[in-house]
């Protein structure tokens, strides 16, 4: 478990990585060209949707603890082709994944933010499993 102070850092750090999220795939979805972008393009907008959502509810969860939410986002990953812009985003996913793990073992005794996470933890699965349905991993 650790303290308030130090689990508003850690969600702020998830919060910066949502707002690089959100802005990768509206990025992807406004870029994204080729014969198959019909198809992708709306994914990585309703992707981008998504983790508007998330980061909106971090910054909730940090106001509501007393922190103050970060603004600024964080790397991300743009350009190339359909290919490489969804092997970017299967990235960006699969590091969230990992990031959320290991938030979710040090929430302790605060149920609240446990299930915030685990509810971001299922979209962001979900955001992984598309890319490596449509990559054919």
């Amino acid at each position: 478990m650790v303290s308030k102070d130090e689990l508003i850092e850690l969600l702020n750090k998830a919060l910066q990585d949502e707002l690089a999220a959100t802005f990768q795939y509206m990025w992807h979805h406004f870029q994204g060209q080729g014969i198959e972008s019909e198809a992708i393009l709306p994914v990585f907008k309703k992707h981008s949707i998504d983790e508007m959502k998330h980061a909106e509810a971090l910054a909730e969860r940090i106001v509501y603890l007393g922190g103050t939410p970060n603004h600024l986002p964080s790397a991300m990953s743009f350009g190339g082709d359909l290919r490489k812009m969804m092997q970017d985003d299967l990235a960006l996913e699969e590091a969230a994944i990992a990031y959320y793990k290991q938030v979710i073992a040090k929430c302790g005794d605060d149920p609240t933010t446990r299930r915030l996470l685990e509810s971001i933890l299922a979209d962001e699965e979900e955001h992984a499993d598309t890319w490596q349905t449509l990559l054919a991993r």
